[in-house]
């Protein structure tokens, strides 16, 4: 079977074509049975090249096992990526274009001429030139987010195992469903996977470690209004649109994504619905303490407070529930887990570069369920967009740093 020799890019053709999107609105896990069909050809592959327990269980998770070859009590450490790609943009019928050599400039996509990765945008072009890049052809999203990471921890996997003279310990394959919309490790079986420490290969930039992410909270608002016929409303009707309408003009325009970077959180509406008695909206809050998570969410009610003084018909319902946590609390009492890290991009040739998240992975809950996660680069840019590319290079740099993880586990243990 071709599996023993494909190559990263190889194994990222073959995965990025199939349809994997999840969809917040579904309760089932997975949120789409389509994950099932990447998970098949994982299992698949892996039983392929000789991890005898790879399988695909009932939630949509695919679990392996690449076996320790060496007498030293190593840690088990877990490689894990998701499978399904964001709702925000489609990614049916991807058809991935390969742009060899690249000679630097703006990169047109063929698909949709609209649609171009501007270097001015994209700066990290400048870093690729001759590289291969892989991108979409302007109508969909690559996927990249996560299948980079997935092909990265199958080539890996495939070489450690095709190079036993290699030394690592166990090493446990994890692959989650509905990750995009905040479920990927709901139903993990941490007995059955049985790892210590995890990696997430969920990142960006080439060298790059994230060991922090934001904290974050998704609060609900339900306003009940005061329902009158239009023809006798004067004085008496409090129209539950226009309640919400009120409120979101007055969220603050600094505390917005678009106006935010680098360590400031925002408060950022995402959904709204409703009628004339009765409206709904949902925002999500970050921040990257949980003293900042707080002081955002009283902000947001004391706005709606405010603003119900004007209908005193009127009520309203405010939840608040917690998404995730910024993991470098936990990471921050295993220092080893990143130092590991950095050494193995080191040795891959790279200068590492450790940063935070504005946003999340499946490692942030994942340390907080008691496997201490940070996340490594994948390589991939401008996800969840028909922009987003990545470099053949970068996935092998990818490829080089997981190897090279397993040997500095082993060595130091």
């Amino acid at each position: 079977m071709t599996a023993t020799t494909d190559t990263v890019l190889d194994r990222f053709l073959r995965y990025v074509v199939i349809d994997t999107q999840s969809d917040a609105s579904s309760p089932s896990q997975p949120s789409t049975e389509k994950q099932k069909n990447l998970g098949r050809l994982l299992v698949e592959e892996l039983l392929a090249i000789g991890l005898t327990d790879a399988h695909l269980d009932e939630h949509g998770y695919v679990y392996a096992t690449v076996p320790a070859n060496t007498q030293k009590q190593v840690p088990v450490i877990c490689f894990c990526s998701h499978m399904d790609t964001a709702p925000d943009f489609t990614g049916t019928n991807v058809k991935p274009q390969i742009l060899r050599n690249y000679a630097g400039g703006d990169i047109q996509l063929v698909g949709d001429p609209q649609q171009v990765i501007r270097v001015t945008e994209h700066p990290e072009l400048k870093n690729q030139i001759g590289n291969d890049i892989v991108t979409t052809d302007g109508t969909t999203l690559l996927g990249a987010d996560d299948k980079a990471g997935i092909a990265e921890i199958m080539t890996a996997a495939q070489f450690l195992v095709a190079n036993p003279d290699i030394k690592h310990g166990a090493i446990k394959l994890l692959f989650t469903a509905d990750e995009e919309i905040g479920r990927g490790v709901d139903k993990v079986d941490f007995a059955k996977l049985g790892a210590e420490f995890a990696y997430t290969m969920d990142g960006e930039t080439a060298g790059h470690i994230e060991d922090e992410t934001f904290s974050a909270d998704g609060v609900d608002i339900t306003i009940s209004g005061v329902a009158i016929h239009p023809g006798f409303a004067k004085g008496r009707m409090e129209n539950a649109i226009k309640i919400v309408g009120a409120i979101v003009d007055r969220l603050p325009k600094e505390l917005s994504p678009e106006t935010t970077e680098g360590r400031e959180g925002f408060l950022h509406p995402t959904a709204l619905s409703g009628s004339m008695e009765k409206a709904s909206l949902s925002l999500i809050v970050r921040d990257f303490t949980e003293a900042g998570l707080v002081a955002k969410e009283k902000l947001l009610e004391d706005i709606v407070k405010d603003v119900m003084k004007a209908y005193p018909g009127s009520t309203y319902s405010f939840t608040v529930k917690e998404q995730y946590r910024n993991m470098k609390v936990v990471l921050d009492r295993h220092p080893e887990i990143v130092d590991n890290a950095l050494e193995a991009v080191r040795r891959a040739g790279m200068e590492p570069l450790r940063g935070s998240i504005r946003g999340g992975t499946d490692g942030s809950r994942l340390s907080f369920m008691g496997l201490p996660c940070p996340n490594i680069f994948a390589g991939g840019h401008a996800f969840h967009s028909p922009l987003e590319w990545v470099s053949r290079q970068d996935m092998e740099k990818a490829v080089t740093t997981i190897v090279e993880l397993a040997k500095v586990w082993e060595e130091r243990a």
